[in-house]
């Protein structure tokens, strides 16, 4: 059994390293072929030697257990809230995205936390919305899990949502229905 498959790696290994020719076709055109045609005057091309790579390291991701385990993600923080001005949202709801670099780690989770308070479920998404908060200043941060563990948690985003009064008189009353 194992003479047959040294065979197999010796005939595998010598065509990789086979002789390449090139001659000049009947168009002029230069061709490269590890079999030249016979009367063509084909002459061998030294080649440099291949490139080689040897063995490498693997990378450390986020969470599992390499390099800081105190802070695995480079950038991790809330975008798409304003900065300077309140956030107009009628109904209280809103879009927003947790900046995350790298990405996730497999087996990881995001966990909002609105007014220092999970909001939501946790998800491997890094797109939320959030629905019918209630008119202020607040404030939104994300953690990311491990099971329940947090590995580690963003600065928390600082936002006031700006909400039309039910008592406003620019909000439209409800037309009653006839005929009831």
């Amino acid at each position: 059994m194992r003479v047959p498959v040294l065979c197999l790696m010796l005939a595998v290994a010598g065509s990789a390293s086979a002789q390449i020719y090139s001659y000049t076709d009947a168009n002029g055109k230069t061709v490269y072929t590890n079999q030249p045609p016979a009367n063509v005057g084909a002459k061998p091309v030294q080649l440099p030697p291949t490139n080689s790579i040897g063995p490498q390291k693997p990378v450390a991701s986020p969470g599992n257990g390499a390099g800081n385990p105190s802070a695995p993600y480079a950038i991790l923080a809330i975008g798409n809230l304003p900065d300077e001005e309140a956030m107009r949202a009628n109904n209280g709801t809103f879009d927003i995205e947790v900046i995350i670099q790298p990405q996730l780690a497999p087996g990881s989770s995001l966990q909002l936390r609105l007014d220092g308070q999970p909001y939501g479920a946790p998800s491997t998404s890094t797109h939320f919305t959030l629905d019918n908060i209630d008119r202020g200043d607040h404030s939104l941060s994300v953690d990311v899990l491990m099971g329940d563990r947090v590995v580690q948690s963003s600065a928390p985003a600082n936002f006031t949502i700006q909400r039309i009064s039910t008592n406003s008189p620019a909000r439209t009353k409800p037309t009653p229905r006839a005929g009831g």
